[in-house]
């Protein structure tokens, strides 16, 4: 099996998930489907005094599936309701690479870690919710895991300015 990405409508992914689990299920497409993934991302930030928990995707009106691309397996996925298309070159879909697979994978993998509070990478895009640069949005250059800080690019009268702040003041975009 081999992972694919499909393009869906808008906000239709979690719809499109459960077409396929429901269509297949008691059939002999079964075995030829694996997992099927909406890659997402836990984001915290301050509402009103308390920290909130949420969920954001990382790709909007795409999901990725793993199967054996059968031409009944394509036929199924683009019959379904709310599917454009699969992504890849001309009408040919086009599997993922192994790095491409296992960087998704890591991104799930960096969630189940419950050992810290706060899930940040450098280079991912935040945006400031409390603190002096409120609303600031910018790229994470540094991580103090010790004190819980972040070292937070942003800009600033048109210049790029190092912000340190603390995690729990910036969400994820």
């Amino acid at each position: 099996m081999k992972w694919y990405v499909v393009h869906t409508y808008a906000s239709h992914e979690f719809k499109v998930k459960e077409a396929i689990h429901k269509g297949i299920q008691g059939t002999d497409l079964e075995d030829k489907i694996g997992q099927v993934l909406i890659p997402t991302q836990k984001t915290f930030h301050i509402r009103e005094g308390k920290k909130v928990e949420r969920e954001k995707k990382l790709f909007t009106s795409y999901l990725i599936i793993e199967a054996e691309l059968t031409p009944e397996i394509y036929n199924f996925i683009v019959g379904l309701p709310g599917v454009t298309n699969f992504l890849g070159v001309g009408k040919k879909p086009q599997p993922l690479s192994d790095n491409e697979v296992n960087r998704l994978l890591g991104i799930a993998d960096r969630e189940k870690d419950i050992s810290k509070e706060y899930h940040f990478l450098p280079g991912d895009m935040v945006k400031i919710t409390a603190g002096p640069f409120s609303d600031f949005e910018g790229i994470i250059e540094k991580i103090n895991e010790d004190h819980q800080k972040l070292t937070v690019k942003v800009t600033v009268f048109g210049r790029v300015t190092p912000v340190e702040v603390r995690t729990d003041q910036v969400e994820i975009l």
